[in-house]
C-alpha cells in the first residue's frame, strides 16, 4: 500500500515536472533560454520542452515592429538658431540573443543615440535647410541608427521628424515673408491677366478691322461688277435694237442715229470719253434737235 502511494506521488511529480518544462511560444515572439546562467538557445514559435530548474527563460522578446515617440528636444542649427524637434522611430528586433545581451537598456540606448544623431545632423544645416530637408534628415538618421544598432539585434526601419518649432520671433518673420511672397505672386498673376486681356482685346479689334475692310472691299467689287453687268446688258440691248432696225431695211441715217444715241448713253459716266467721227457730227446735231423737240 505504501509502495503504491509512493509510486503515485513520484508519477505525479514527474507529470508536474514534464508539464512545467513545456513552453509555448506565440506568433511574432521569441524566448531566450539560459542554462546555469549561460545562453543556451532561442525558442521560436511553437511548443518546446525545457529542463525544469536547469533551463530558464531569461527574456521573452516581441518580434513585431515597435514605435518610440521621442519628446521634443532642443537642437542648434549651423547659424546658431535654437529650435525644438520631436521625432518618431520605428524599429524591429531581428536577433533576440543580441537584443538580450547586446545592451543593458536597449530603448534608452536608442533614445540617447537618436538625440545625439539628430543634434549632429541639425548642427550641419542652416535654418532654411533644416525646414526644407526633412526627407534628407530622416534618411541620414535611419542609416546612422540602423548601422549603430546592428550589434544590439535591432533593425531601424524608419525615422520621421514630426515637428520643427523655430523660436517665436523667427516664426513671425517667416510668416511675414510668406505673406509678402503670396502678395507678390498675386500681383504678378494680376498683371499677367491684365496683359493677356489687353492683348486679346487688341487682337479682336485688329481682326474686326480686317473683316470690315474685307467686307467693304467685297461690297465695292460686287457693286462694280453689277454696274459693269448693267452697262454690258444695255449695250447688248442697243446693239440688238439697231440690228433689228437694220434687218427691217431702215434708212442708213436712222441706223446711224440709233447708234449715236447708244454712244451718248454709254458716255453718261464722267470718266468716259468718246471721239465722234466727222461724218457723224451732222447726225449729232440732228439728234440734239430731235431731242429738243421731243422735250
Amino acid at each position: 500500500m505504501v509502495i503504491a502511494i509512493v509510486t503515485g506521488v513520484v508519477l505525479a511529480l514527474l507529470i508536474l515536472l514534464i508539464i512545467s518544462g513545456i513552453r509555448i511560444v506565440r506568433q511574432a515572439e521569441a524566448s531566450v533560454v539560459e542554462r546555469f546562467g549561460a545562453y543556451s538557445r532561442t525558442l521560436d514559435v511553437g511548443i518546446h520542452i525545457v529542463i525544469p530548474f536547469i533551463d530558464i527563460v531569461a527574456r521573452k522578446v516581441s518580434l513585431k515592429e515597435n514605435l518610440i515617440d521621442f519628446a521634443p528636444q532642443p537642437v542648434i542649427t549651423k547659424d546658431n538658431v535654437t529650435m525644438m524637434i520631436d521625432s518618431v522611430l520605428y524599429f524591429q528586433i531581428t536577433d533576440p540573443k543580441l537584443y538580450t545581451y547586446g545592451v543593458a537598456n536597449p530603448i534608452g540606448a536608442i533614445e540617447n543615440l537618436t538625440a545625439t544623431t539628430l543634434r549632429n545632423l541639425i548642427g550641419q544645416l542652416e535654418l532654411d535647410e533644416t525646414l526644407t530637408s526633412r526627407d534628407l534628415i530622416n534618411t541620414k538618421m535611419r542609416e546612422i541608427l540602423d548601422e549603430a544598432t546592428d550589434p544590439w539585434g535591432i533593425k531601424v526601419n524608419r525615422v520621421e521628424v514630426k515637428n520643427i518649432q523655430p523660436p517665436r520671433d523667427i516664426q513671425d518673420a517667416m510668416e511675414k515673408q510668406m505673406r509678402a511672397e503670396r502678395e507678390k505672386r498675386e500681383s504678378i498673376l494680376k498683371a499677367e491677366g491684365e496683359k493677356q486681356a489687353a492683348i486679346l482685346v487688341a487682337e479682336g479689334e485688329k481682326e474686326a478691322a480686317i473683316l470690315r475692310a474685307e467686307a467693304k472691299k467685297q461690297t465695292e467689287i460686287k457693286l462694280a461688277e453689277g454696274k459693269a453687268f448693267a452697262i454690258k446688258a444695255m449695250q447688248e440691248a442697243e446693239a440688238a435694237g439697231i440690228q433689228m432696225i437694220k434687218d427691217a431695211g431702215a434708212d442708213p441715217n436712222v441706223i446711224a442715229l440709233k447708234g449715236f444715241e447708244a454712244l451718248v448713253k454709254m458716255a453718261d459716266s464722267p470718266s468716259t470719253k468718246l471721239i465722234i467721227p466727222s461724218e457723224l457730227q451732222g447726225l449729232a446735231g440732228l439728234a440734239s434737235s430731235v431731242k429738243e423737240l421731243i422735250k
